[in-house]
């Protein structure tokens, strides 16, 4: 990883500007000794996926099953993961879900507790798995447009424990992404709750704190 940091990456974000997704990948694999795709199987996760294990199958694959996905979102991760034969780990919270919603209330903004939910549902789960793989680079699917924190990012950007993290679509809109998936036959979700981001636009907070 010597070859990009926080002095050249906006050089290699503009080197990379118009590259495919495939280019990217293969780039990025090229300088890493031990990558790592995070996924939440959400509307046009399976892009990435699909992208990232045509160029290496094999590739660690990260879920946090957050015990609050919808019946759809767990029948997709079952087709997903068969489909692309994916290396697939699947990170919990500690603690079950009605003994977090007994100590801490439901999953919502007004809830004073929201916070130490989120920690304890996703954040936690995230860094053990962090701590498990280290990982020297972390494939994301981080788009610009998506929240005001991710239109400050790009194709290439360091995370807060300073894994180069890779976003390969990070340029493509959701039309560009629907292309994509139809090209390719991929299955969409879209029947997808984040209990953590609770809003849309909203930051779960796994790439503040990583």
């Amino acid at each position: 990883m010597n070859k990009i940091t926080p002095d050249t990456i906006d050089l290699f974000n503009a080197n990379l500007r118009y590259e495919s997704p495939k280019d990217i990948i293969s780039f990025a694999l090229e300088l890493s000794n031990k990558p790592l795709l995070t996924t939440s199987f959400g509307s046009y996760a399976v892009a990435l996926l699909h992208a990232v294990t045509k160029v290496q199958p094999s590739l660690q694959v990260v879920w946090c099953d957050t015990g609050y996905n919808t019946e759809a979102t767990y029948k997709h991760v079952k087709e997903v993961t068969e489909l692309l034969q994916l290396n697939l780990d699947i990170v919990t919270p500690k603690y079950t879900t009605a003994f977090l919603e007994s100590m801490l209330g439901r999953p919502n903004l007004d809830n004073p507790n929201h916070q130490a939910f989120s920690e304890q549902v996703k954040l936690e789960p995230f860094q053990r798995a962090l701590e498990v793989h280290k990982p020297d680079l972390w494939f994301a699917n981080l788009r610009k447009g998506q929240t005001a924190y991710r239109d400050g990012l790009d194709i290439l950007s360091f995370s807060e424990k300073g894994i180069l993290k890779v976003s390969p679509f990070y340029h493509y809109s959701d039309r560009e992404l629907q292309n994509y998936l139809a090209k390719y036959e991929l299955p969409n979700e879209d029947d997808y709750f984040d209990p953590v981001k609770a809003l849309t636009h909203r930051e779960c907070g796994i790439h503040f704190k990583n």
